[in-house]
């Protein structure tokens, strides 16, 4: 379903239900879930044969939004969201207690993101101003680039499609572990090294 005003409020009644969608993230298409229902992250966790511990990354609508999944806000944490979100550096933190494990795959760490896009961000605001946001591929393969792309990977399972179009970059986020003094980078993406450590050097 094309995304709009319509297909949002199908999206939040079927994530509200404990189902799994496909829609497109501010970079490729992600799986959605409910981080907070533990058997729609179980369905989650089987359809994409995840393999065992690695987080399941999240996306929320508002920066507020974090403090339901971070533990402790460090300086790293706060300086670096307040310059590059919205935008494509996912920032992993220490989780909350309460966390679910099969979103920190017992790891005590989640990975959050606030999309530079603001289709996205409606759309996970309609769900709940949280959405689980795992690759929409199957362990190993390429990342999903449009709405065909989940529904040839996922042609069982997906209780809807959000059609967001066709992504808009060839880059994943960036991943940055900021649970220390020291930023850690763990994937590189859209913003640079270069980027981050400026911003790290000027908050000192």
């Amino acid at each position: 379903m094309k995304d709009n005003l319509r297909t949002r409020r199908c999206a939040a009644a079927l994530i509200k239900a404990g189902g799994v969608i496909g829609f497109r993230t501010d970079t490729f298409y992600g799986l959605g879930a409910d981080p907070f229902n533990r058997e729609a992250l179980r369905s989650l966790l089987a359809l994409k044969g995840r393999e065992d511990g690695k987080p399941i990354l999240v996306v929320i609508s508002e920066r507020e939004e974090a403090g339901r999944f971070v533990a402790h806000r460090t300086k790293l944490f706060d300086s670096l969201s307040a310059r590059h979100w919205p935008g494509a550096l996912t920032l992993v933190v220490a989780a909350r207690s309460d966390v679910l494990p099969e979103l920190t795959a017992g790891t005590g760490t989640i990975g959050l993101r606030l999309p530079d896009d603001e289709k996205v961000r409606a759309l996970v605001r309609a769900c709940g101003g949280a959405l689980t946001a795992t690759s929409a591929n199957r362990a190993g393969e390429a990342p999903a680039c449009s709405a065909e792309d989940v529904a040839r990977t996922f042609p069982a399972g997906l209780a809807l499609i959000v059609d967001g179009g066709a992504a808009r970059t060839l880059e994943p986020s960036t991943v940055l572990d900021v649970r220390g003094e020291e930023a850690r980078l763990i994937h590189k993406g859209a913003v640079s090294w270069r980027e981050l450590r400026a911003t790290m050097r000027n908050s000192e």
